[in-house]
């Protein structure tokens, strides 16, 4: 594949397989991230390293000491490329990418040492054998649980639950004695933390290099990726949501004054990605699924023919309360698919 292939219009792109996109982790923002991670670890004295490969997410397979990190992180022109897509580049910051590795590498250090095994951290944690859910009902106001990664994902399955903890034990400077003094979520951290002092200077027993999808084996089109990555997070929305248009915009009466007030359709247009990313972060439900929230919002602000009744401000402050709550609502009925 010819190396200007980043310089290729957005149709021909499309039309290009994963495995021949000629990515490597060397180099770029992933070979610095991971080599940050090392650090982290290696001031908890651990020697564990996890290794890292490229695939379409990530993950940390079952049984493997290492990270898939997403191909898009690999260059520039694909994380704009999947925020055209998805609204947003999971891990294209470097503190979100920092908070997502710490909770991989609690996977691939649990793999590595097969931690899950002992009696305590099933006492703490759960069963690592129970089936994962397609989705989670969250209990925001839980103390059982840390709060990590956006979503309360902890609480989505017991190897989330002792990844989740893990994170924040590993997070460099983190007081987690402090903020989680008083919560049932402290003994899970102290267990960690006397774990992991166990644990440093050993050699993991399981050492294995093992790939799992990696990227040179996804034979589909970047085109076919983001159809089936769009697909999983689309749900179908409860349609309850007129009533609360209606109450923070008008109906157009086709009079002078609500003539001259700008369409609700337009505003929400102008505002969408704003919406979705704003949410998306307060929620942790993917900024793609807020959008076809929001998406159907505008079409029935045309259908209705609804107009701004307060200033745009104004308005833009009630859509954000009333977004959020729409979407923890479905959030908590257990709507959203696992993410991580």
């Amino acid at each position: 594949m010819p190396g200007r292939w980043h310089l290729y219009s957005e149709a021909r792109l499309l039309q290009t397989r994963l495995c021949d996109l000629p990515l490597r982790i060397e180099g770029g923002i992933i070979e610095e991230r991971k080599h940050r991670l090392y650090e982290e670890l290696e001031a908890k004295a651990l020697r564990f390293r996890p290794h890292f490969w490229l695939s379409q997410e990530w993950f940390t397979p079952d049984g493997v000491p290492g990270i898939a990190v997403p191909f898009y992180l690999a260059h520039p022109r694909l994380v704009r490329l999947e925020r055209q897509f998805m609204l947003e580049a999971e891990g294209a910051t470097e503190s979100q990418c920092m908070r997502i590795l710490r909770h991989e590498a609690g996977h691939a250090i649990d793999n590595a040492f097969r931690l899950h095994r002992r009696h305590r951290w099933k006492e703490l944690f759960g069963s690592f054998n129970d089936p994962y859910p397609d989705a989670y009902r969250p209990r925001p106001a839980s103390k059982r649980y840390v709060h990590h990664l956006n979503g309360w994902y902890a609480q989505a399955h017991p190897a989330e639950d002792f990844a989740e903890t893990f994170a924040v034990w590993l997070t460099p400077g983190y007081p987690w004695r402090k903020r989680y003094a008083g919560w049932p979520a402290l003994e899970k951290l102290l267990y960690v933390d006397e774990l992991m002092g166990e644990l440093a200077g050993q050699t993991a027993p399981v050492r294995t290099r093992r790939q799992i999808e990696p990227l040179r084996e996804a034979k589909v089109t970047l085109a076919e990726h983001y159809e089936r990555k769009r697909d999983h997070y689309s749900v179908e929305w409860p349609g309850y949501y007129d009533r609360d248009l209606r109450r923070i915009f008008e109906v157009d009466t086709g009079k002078k004054v609500s003539a001259t007030r700008p369409a609700a359709s337009a505003f929400l247009r102008t505002h969408r990605r704003e919406f979705s990313r704003k949410v998306s972060e307060a929620s942790g439900v993917p900024a793609y699924t807020i959008d076809q929230l929001l998406k159907n919002m505008i079409e029935r602000c045309r259908q209705m023919k609804l107009r701004l009744r307060e200033s745009p401000t104004r308005t833009r402050e009630q859509m954000l309360l009333m977004l959020t709550v729409h979407t923890m609502h479905v959030a908590h009925a257990g709507y959203f698919p696992i993410a991580v």
